[in-house]
């Protein structure tokens, strides 16, 4: 048996494997790392998979910071190649998938934490500032998410029209503003306070209203609206 093999799921004692526990006792019954061995299944020469695991759980501060890790700040973990960073990423797609499938199924705000947990999912990890608008139906439902303008670590140019044009498009009746902080700090800017305001006259020419502005870091989305800023 070589190395590599001997740090897989199988060379753990049969009541410690997580495939087992899972079948027998169910998901909740797993801790973090032994979910995340699951899917990366094999560990590397000197370590074990569910070590592996904990090593990426401790690196990117749990299960929320590794969800909004993107493929390329993974490559820090030593051993763990392209399968295993693209598996870890295609379940990071799927968790947004199956958020923004549930606020297409329902009014936005009868879900406020999925509301969050999608701005981060979508903008959480990035290093540069994007600003993005949720697009909304008569019922508030999710039509598009899209991002519309990038920027650097401290601003981004957005421009009225070009947001005014995709309401239009995408026939919205509503929207929710949102970009992120990369500093980590959620607490809305003067500049975000008058950007906002500014959306909301260009919006209100169209008949489209502006129901919140989320500020987005890692760790939390703050609302303005939630604030009394909108």
């Amino acid at each position: 048996m070589n190395g590599l093999a001997s740090t897989g799921l199988k060379s753990l004692p049969h009541d410690a494997r997580p495939r087992e526990k899972l079948l027998a006792r169910g998901p909740s019954a797993l801790s973090d790392a032994e979910l995340l061995a699951l899917l990366l299944r094999t560990g590397i020469q000197g370590k074990h998979v569910v070590q592996l695991a904990q090593e990426l759980l401790n690196t990117f501060g749990g299960v929320g910071g590794l969800l909004h890790t993107g493929a390329e700040a993974l490559k820090v973990i030593k051993g763990l190649g392209p399968a295993k960073r693209a598996e870890v990423v295609a379940v990071l797609e799927l968790a947004r998938r199956a958020l923004a499938q549930e606020l297409q199924q329902k009014a936005l705000f009868d879900s406020p934490k999925a509301v969050r947990e999608y701005l981060q999912l979508q903008l959480g990890a990035r290093n540069h500032e994007v600003f993005a608008v949720l697009f909304l139906d008569s019922q508030n439902r999710l039509i598009a998410l899209e991002e519309l303008f990038r920027g650097t670590l401290t601003q981004t140019s957005v421009y009225p029209r070009e947001v005014v044009l995709r309401a239009l498009h995408h026939h919205a009746a509503a929207v929710v503003l949102a970009h992120n902080h990369p500093s980590g700090t959620a607490q809305p800017s003067r500049a975000d306070e008058a950007l906002t305001q500014s959306l909301k006259a260009a919006l209100s020419l169209v008949d489209v209203r502006v129901l919140d502005h989320f500020i987005v870091t890692r760790e939390q989305a703050a609302s303005m609206a939630e604030l009394g800023l909108i």
